[in-house]
């Protein structure tokens, strides 16, 4: 090898203290590329053995494969550069001891890889990324699918013998002769090893692996090092490729009817009109950090943690069936800002290029309207400033607020009475310029750890969470009674909404009762006091507030006016995560990973047959519910840009 690179001229910019890692990247690309030919074989599609298929499947793979090498490589590097050059065989066998844990390393993803590609026959994903959040029910699958200490046992004696061959490889006199070189060559070197992560980082693309029209060639061209990152840090799944499908064709027709649009072809693309004038009305919609109904004595809570919120129910109009898409604050305000169905994965809130979409806001602001955001933590956290800044809201957050004008914050942000103090201030300021405002105001008090200023509420600070839903209930009671003195109180609708429950998985994998929030609806001289029993969706907030203006506009929502449609088509859209689903006629429909389905009763979680009239029409109908704005947004149709103009 050293005549090799010494024949070639290499020395003069490879030096030779750093050929032990030519075997190290060598030894990596060859495993992986024995992972990929293992998949394949474990995959049974034996038409991808055809040379002109296998070679830029690992071509494509070899590229990958190097990319990735590049980020293990500097710490081995710099350790080989900066060793005394006396001293190798100490050098060699703490390079060995080093090697060991990464073997174990590779190989456990190895294995992790083919337990993947048994389930969903595909390289790392957004799902495996979800697998982090649900640790324990994932150790718990894997312990009941597979033999454990064999399986382990498995990974420890081919990490070992793997060890073993870089061991022999490694030890090589040539590898470990003239390490003499200079400061100065030492330092070009170690910049060199740092810039090779850097440089794979902004050259390697995901789209480099989707050479051709099977999916399962694609894959196989991966890495899962490379996939599993590209995966966290965009956040989604193809909802296409792992979940039940119907014709296009099909999937847009059963949404056309089921919102009430003459378009066949974008079943959302529809003009919404109302006969009575335009009521130009202030709004306020204040999005509660997790709020289960369940908190409230409007829904039979006896422990007395509300006693505002139960006040504003009782004058205000109450929706008592409403349902959160999913079990956190993003995907709550991807509900009521896009009226959208929680497609897999992560919100939208948290995708990038995010921006340019048909939101509320954007509504209001063909109106006139100028749409806030308003947040007592810090905007950046879940992407929160990007996506309302990239939709056209004007974004306010804590910073805001000056050191005297917080009497409390934590870790989340300002303490909620902070928050509409500074809520307050900014509508001021608008009503001041006769400018009308549409304000979406997000709390925090109501999270873990519980804290607040003390002697609010009779439950001392850091006591738990009923703690922080009485506080959470004060501080909005004392808000509308600060407002009730403004003088643009009167001409305001305030609407009071959870971002998601306290719970989401329960018996079931998608339990209604753990997605019930509440929504209270309250503008004394506007709207009338009042109950809507009518099973409905987070979705549909935005197209029933707009229509309790009577607010004609080109809508591209996938929900629907609770007070209108929503009386003869009541159905709720839940998620978590991996499994979206359906809640209709006491049935829900569970969609999963790997076009699995079920329908399950609401109340008891039995499993009820898939064959009869209502459950095909049901699933049918849920299909078609994620189907069709899965494509829509990967397609850009959700944009602006893509609306047809007026």
């Amino acid at each position: 090898m050293s005549n090799a690179f010494a024949g070639a001229g290499l020395t003069r910019w490879f030096p030779q203290r750093l050929k032990p890692l030519v075997p190290l990247v060598l030894g990596f690309m060859l495993f992986n590329a024995l992972v990929r030919l293992g998949l394949l074989a474990f995959n049974g599609q034996w038409s991808l053995v055809l040379p002109w298929r296998l070679l830029p499947i690992l071509g494509i793979g070899a590229l990958f494969d190097l990319g990735v090498a590049t980020f293990f490589l500097p710490p081995l590097g710099w350790l080989l550069l900066a060793w005394p050059a006396r001293r190798t065989r100490g050098l060699r066998w703490t390079l060995l001891a080093l090697l060991l844990p990464l073997c174990v390393l590779a190989v456990f993803v190895a294995a992790s890889e083919f337990t993947f590609w048994n389930e969903f026959a595909s390289r790392f994903n957004f799902i495996a990324v979800d697998y982090l959040v649900y640790t324990n029910e994932v150790l718990g699958n894997i312990r009941e699918s597979y033999n454990m200490p064999l399986l382990l046992s498995a990974v420890g004696a081919v990490a070992l013998t793997l060890w073993v061959l870089l061991m022999r490889r490694l030890s090589r006199p040539q590898l470990w002769s003239d390490f003499a070189l200079s400061w100065r060559r030492r330092a070009v070197a170690a910049l060199a090893l740092a810039a090779a992560p850097v440089l794979a980082y902004v050259s390697l693309d995901a789209r480099y692996k989707e050479f051709s029209e099977d999916a399962q060639a694609n894959e196989l061209a991966g890495n899962g090092y490379f996939d599993f990152w590209h995966a966290f840090w965009h956040n989604e799944i193809d909802y296409e490729r792992f979940y039940s499908t119907v014709p296009d064709a099909q999937a847009a027709a059963t949404l056309s009817r089921t919102l009430g649009s003459p378009s066949a072809a974008n079943p959302f693309d529809r003009d919404v009109e109302h006969q009575r004038p335009e009521k130009r009305l202030n709004v306020v919609l204040v999005s509660v950090e997790s709020l289960s109904a369940s908190f409230l004595g409007s829904f039979g809570n006896q422990e007395g943690l509300t006693p505002h919120l139960d006040r504003l129910a009782k004058d205000g109009l109450l929706f008592t069936r409403l349902y959160a898409t999913g079990t956190r604050t993003v995907r709550g305000l991807e509900a009521l800002s896009l009226s959208v169905p929680p497609t897999p994965g992560h919100s939208i809130v948290k995708r990038p290029d995010n921006g340019d979409l048909f939101t509320v806001g954007e509504v209001f602001k063909s109106k006139g309207y100028e749409p806030l955001y308003i947040y007592g933590g810090y905007g950046y956290f879940d992407n929160m400033n990007a996506f309302f800044g990239g939709n056209g809201y004007t974004v306010i957050d804590r910073t805001a607020l000056k050191a005297d004008e917080i009497h409390f914050e934590n870790i989340w942000g300002v303490a909620d009475e902070d928050l509409f103090s500074l809520t307050l201030r900014e509508l001021d300021a608008r009503a001041a310029a006769k400018k009308p405002f549409f304000a979406h105001v997000m709390t925090t008090s109501n999270h873990r750890p519980y804290t607040y200023p003390a002697g609010r509420i009779d439950i001392p600070s850091k006591t738990g969470r009923e703690g922080g839903v009485k506080y959470t209930d004060w501080a909005i009671g004392d808000f509308i009674e600060r407002a009730r003195q403004k003088p643009w109180f009167d001409d305001t609708v305030f609407v009071i909404v959870a971002d998601h429950t306290h719970n989401g998985r329960g018996r079931q994998e998608l339990p209604p009762d753990n997605y019930h929030i509440p929504m209270v609806i309250y503008a004394p001289k506007h709207v009338a006091p009042g109950r809507v029993e009518s099973i409905a969706s987070q979705i549909d907030v935005a197209p029933t507030l707009l229509g309790l203006l009577n607010f004609s506009y080109h809508s591209r929502f996938f929900g629907q006016d609770i007070l209108r449609e929503g009386q003869t088509h009541q159905r709720a859209l839940l998620a978590n995560y991996q499994t979206v689903g359906l809640y209709e006629e006491g049935r829900v429909v569970e969609l999963k990973p790997g076009a699995r389905s079920r329908v399950v009763d609401a109340e008891s979680g039995q499993e009820i047959a898939q064959d009869d009239a209502l459950s095909r029409r049901l699933r049918d109908e849920a299909i078609a519910y994620y189907q069709v704005p899965a494509k829509a947004y990967r397609k850009g149709e959700l944009r602006l840009s893509a609306m047809p103009l007026h």
